[in-house]
């Protein structure tokens, strides 16, 4: 069910009650399909009787419907992908956050000034904490993504049951298939996948110019949170990717960073106001 709360401008929602949502706000009317939705947001107050939306809703209404910017955020880790965002509108800023097991996200509205924040507390960027000292600062791992895949797939096959520290062996014996790889780069990449508790892209998109021409523009870039073992810049394969534009000989240089490096990536990550083709 959805529900909002009125100190804090924040509402769950599912996909089909933002859909309902917009198709409303825009004059449409609801596909049969949706009407489960549309009576389960009159339910909770966030439609009227007379098919109304509740006034609480038009700052989120109008972001959905207008945004500048969306920042899609993709978290992948062992219980399983998520997906988070921001849009920027003229007047509003709102992130949505979803929660594991369920179908509905929280969207909130974030003061302009604290998006940089409000991006990194969804991937719950720390400063403080390990840092990583067991690898040197400037540390590379390089390699396939056939490679990685194996390693991940090893670490998905790896029993609950089992001893624990024996996820990094089965990794290593995985990785270690690959003979380009090498021992030392192969134990490295063998902690790091074993360690690691969500690896994720941000990407940033906004109407603006492609190749000369009036088009969408986006950036993004790609991060491992290896916990005790720090953060990981995936340089390669680079972001923003298209379906298909990977493969399993596809190159893959991970390189350890600090997290105020991650913070500078998400901040550049945010056009310019020159780079915004306005409508």
């Amino acid at each position: 069910m959805p529900s909002y709360d009125l100190s804090r401008a924040r509402f769950r929602l599912s996909d089909e009650h933002v859909f309902v949502l917009i198709t409303v706000a825009t004059g449409e009317p609801v596909p049969d399909e949706f009407h489960a939705a549309q009576e389960e947001l009159r339910a909770c107050g966030l439609i009227d009787g007379n098919g109304q939306l509740a006034h609480v809703l038009l700052p989120l209404i109008d972001t959905l419907i207008a945004p500048t910017v969306v920042i899609s955020l993709e978290a992948v880790g062992r219980q399983g992908q998520l997906n988070h965002g921001l849009l920027i509108g003229q007047d509003h800023v709102i992130a949505h956050q979803a929660w594991p097991g369920t179908s509905e996200a929280e969207y909130a509205s974030v003061e302009p000034k604290m998006l940089v924040w409000a991006l990194a507390n969804m991937v719950n960027l720390q400063q403080s904490g390990p840092g990583g000292s067991a690898v040197h600062a400037d540390a590379v791992v390089e390699t396939r993504l056939g490679t990685v895949e194996a390693g991940l797939a090893a670490l998905e096959g790896v029993s609950a049951a089992e001893a624990p520290g024996s996820e990094r062996s089965h990794v290593h014996e995985a990785l270690a298939q690959d003979p380009a790889l090498g021992e030392a780069q192969a134990t490295l990449l063998a902690a790091l996948i074993a360690e690691l508790r969500s690896s994720w892209r941000m990407t940033a998109a906004w109407r603006g110019r492609e190749d000369g021409q009036d088009g969408v523009a986006a950036r993004g870039f790609a991060v491992w949170d290896c916990g005790p073992l720090g953060y990981w810049h995936r340089e390669l394969p680079a972001e923003p990717l298209a379906a298909g534009q990977v493969g399993p000989d596809s190159a893959v240089r991970l390189v350890r960073v600090a997290p105020k490096k991650v913070w500078d990536l998400i901040a550049e990550l945010l056009p310019e106001e020159a780079e915004l083709r306005h409508v």
